[in-house]
C-alpha cells in the first residue's frame, strides 16, 4: 500500500519548506510573539497625547469642608484619606500617621462631633462636614481642659500618640462614657500608647470630665 503524503507535510532534509509551501508553524508562532510584544511595549506610544493623559490621570474631586472653624475648598485625588488631606494639603500635622490601618488611633479626629480614624476616612466623602483636629481644641493661647489635664497628670511620654489620645478623650467625654475608670478604658481602647501611659491618660480624662 502506498501513502501519498503532501510535500509540505514532511520537510526535506535541509530544512527548507519546498516550492509553494506556506510559512512554517515556527515562523507563525515567532511572528505572533514579536507582534504581540510590540503592541504591549508600544501601546502607550500609539495613543494620542490627550488620550494618554486621560488614561493616566487619577480622578479628582473638589471638596468643601470646615476644618477647625475655617471653610476649606480643596481638589484632591479621590483616593486621598482625610489624614493625608489634613497633613499634606492643609499643613495640619498634629494628627499622626501611625499604623495607617485604623488600629492605633494616632490619627483620631472629630467629624461632626464623632470620633473617626482619619487614615480610613476618604476625604471626598466629607462634603460639608465639620472636622476638628488637635490644633482646633485650644482657644487661642488657652489650652483645652483635656490638654491641660494631660500636662497636669503627665499623661504622655514620647508624645506621638498624644494628639489622637486627646481628641479621642474629648469625644469620650462628649459621649458621656466617663462613669468610671473602667468605662473610660473601654471607650478609649482604640487608642494605643506604646509607652504605656494608660493609667495617667485615664486620670486626665477623669479630671476633665469632673470639671464639666
Amino acid at each position: 500500500m502506498s501513502v501519498d503524503l503532501h510535500e509540505s507535510a514532511v520537510p526535506p532534509p535541509d530544512g527548507s519548506r519546498g516550492p509553494g509551501a506556506g510559512p512554517s508553524r515556527r515562523t507563525v508562532i515567532a511572528t505572533g510573539v514579536a507582534v504581540g510584544g510590540a503592541v504591549v511595549a508600544g501601546g502607550a506610544i500609539a495613543l494620542a497625547p490627550e488620550e494618554a493623559v486621560a488614561v493616566g490621570a487619577a480622578p479628582s474631586t473638589e471638596v468643601s469642608l470646615t476644618v477647625n472653624g475655617i471653610r476649606r475648598n480643596v481638589t484632591v485625588d479621590n483616593r486621598t484619606s482625610l489624614l493625608d488631606l489634613l497633613r499634606e494639603h492643609l499643613g495640619l500635622t498634629g494628627s499622626k500617621k501611625g499604623c495607617n490601618a485604623g488600629a492605633c488611633g494616632a490619627c483620631t479626629v472629630l467629624v461632626d462631633g464623632r470620633r473617626v480614624n482619619s487614615c480610613l476616612t476618604l476625604a471626598v466623602r466629607l462634603e460639608g462636614a465639620e472636622v476638628t483636629t488637635v490644633e482646633g481644641l485650644a482657644d487661642g493661647d488657652e489650652l483645652h481642659p483635656l490638654q491641660q489635664a494631660f500636662i497636669d497628670q503627665d499623661a504622655f511620654q514620647c508624645g506621638y500618640c498624644t494628639p489622637g489620645q486627646i481628641v479621642s478623650g474629648v469625644g469620650c467625654i462628649q459621649e458621656g462614657h466617663t462613669g468610671s475608670p473602667e468605662e473610660i478604658r473601654e471607650w478609649m481602647s482604640g487608642n494605643i500608647c506604646r509607652c504605656g501611659c494608660y493609667v495617667k491618660i485615664v486620670r486626665a480624662v477623669e479630671q476633665t470630665a469632673a470639671r464639666k
